[in-house]
């Protein structure tokens, strides 16, 4: 009967999306080794710096465009090849009277936003690990919303937790 249910929710149809074993999931984490040599982490090393992935909160401010949801979309794929991205998935939803929400979900990571057309704002985030250069994503944003205004904050995220002795 369970499978009956997600069935009528219609949860991991077209997604490919699977329910949650919890039953074995703190043994995986106690046996994972993050410094096994066979294991491709994907995390960043920079200048000696080793991190799970460059964040950026990326705020795009005198914009154009902003409620115009495949404009939003194609400014996805556009960073998601400037980039150097894998895209798995975009969804997004357009709010009335107005707005866009949505995310790209990529291999490495993601790409977010939400908008705030009528004062010509929109909020992205740049999340990606591995070889992926999210900083590549700024000048997409700037062409796609016709502004040169756009600010940006770096998170390395999972900075510290290892070190690139340890990884080496």
């Amino acid at each position: 009967m369970k499978d009956a249910n997600l069935f009528q929710l219609g949860i991991g149809l077209e997604t490919g999306a699977h329910a949650e074993d919890t039953r074995s999931q703190s043994a995986a984490i106690a046996t994972r080794d993050v410094f096994d040599d066979d294991r491709e982490d994907h995390f960043v090393r920079r200048d000696g710096v080793v991190f799970a992935g460059t964040h950026l909160i990326i705020e795009v401010v005198n914009g154009h465009g902003l409620d115009e949801e495949p404009r939003i979309q194609q400014a996805f794929r556009d960073c998601v090849d400037e980039c150097g991205a894998t895209l798995l998935h975009i969804h997004t939803h357009k709010f009335s009277p107005q707005g866009v929400s949505g995310v790209a979900v990529l291999a490495e990571s993601h790409i977010s936003v939400h908008t705030w057309p009528e004062i010509g704002y929109g909020a992205f985030d740049v999340f990606m690990c591995g070889d992926a250069d999210p900083w590549a994503a700024v000048g997409v944003l700037q062409r796609a919303f016709g502004t040169q205004d756009v600010r940006v904050k770096e998170l390395l995220r999972g900075e510290g937790l290892v070190t690139e002795s340890q990884a080496a």
